[in-house]
């Protein structure tokens, strides 16, 4: 089954305005819309003349977010052999981890715990797959509950950035690269949404992959919690100048790719 995108229209709204600090009747002043069809489309009634109104003003693609409004945005499923996902429950989301690994040497790289590491062990003992490192895109609960267990289980470093911490992880500067069996990380360090946010791009298989956490996800991005003005920066500078058949693994919602995101985000389309 796929997986939904984690973010609607009506969040990506939210989350521009939340980010550019501008409020509904600020909204209404620069747009001309009228403050009652701005609050229907916040409540997710779809309203074209509305929507083509708003975007501009939140420096978004109108028919990017349009597309998205009337649920016409859904990344083509990726498969990749080398790279598993798994998507488990934490509170009332759902949260991403994965594996990616060398298919000769079958020695894997483990991207975040999620909610619990149980899947990620259990795939690894199935593919007789050797997890030889811990990459952690960020230290929020959801990413990072179950750290413990996947360390003591496979007896693998763990890396965080230098910017947050966890327990049991070292911490890593950006520019950091990693070998594991013929794949080469790279670490980027894409704030905004986390104080250390990191993407890990790694290079090896047939497709590059880019673990972006949560900066950039399908048809949205990670709230700007820290800086809203460096997660746009980060991402249009560190993750979507990769080649357009990069996978995107988000740490929410369905993977994507760099060239699907660049025609299709409301944030970064063009």
């Amino acid at each position: 089954m796929a997986i939904p995108l984690e973010d609607n229209f009506t969040d990506v709204i939210g989350k521009a305005q939340r980010g550019l600090g501008i409020s509904d009747s600020q909204l209404a002043a620069k747009s001309g819309a009228s403050m009652d069809a701005i609050r229907r489309v916040r409540d997710g009634h779809f309203d074209r003349n509305t929507i083509e109104r708003v975007a501009p003003i939140l420096q978004l693609n109108p028919g990017a977010l349009i597309d998205l409004a009337q649920e016409k945005y859904q990344p083509n499923e990726i498969k990749l052999d080398g790279l598993a996902q798994f998507n488990t429950p934490y509170h009332d989301m759902q949260v991403n981890a994965y594996l990616i690994w060398d298919p000769t040497s079958r020695e894997a790289i483990a991207f975040d715990s999620g909610a619990t590491c149980s899947n990620i062990l259990q795939f690894a003992k199935a593919h007789r797959l050797t997890i030889k490192l811990i990459l952690l895109t960020h230290a929020h609960p959801d990413h990072v509950a179950d750290l413990d267990r996947l360390a003591e289980a496979t007896g693998a470093p763990a890396y965080l950035s230098s910017r947050e911490s966890a327990r049991g992880a070292q911490p890593i500067e950006e520019g950091k690269s990693f070998e594991v069996g013929k794949l080469a990380i790279e670490s980027r360090l894409t704030w905004g949404h986390s104080p250390g946010g990191m993407t890990f791009v790694v290079r090896g298989l047939s497709h590059p992959v880019a673990v972006v956490g949560d900066s950039l996800f399908a048809g949205s991005m990670g709230g700007g919690n820290v800086s809203y003005e460096a997660a746009l920066k980060n991402n249009r500078e560190k993750i979507l100048t990769l080649p357009n058949e990069t996978i995107i693994c988000p740490g929410h919602g369905p993977m994507t790719t760099v060239g699907e995101e660049k025609a299709h985000n409301p944030f970064f389309a063009r």
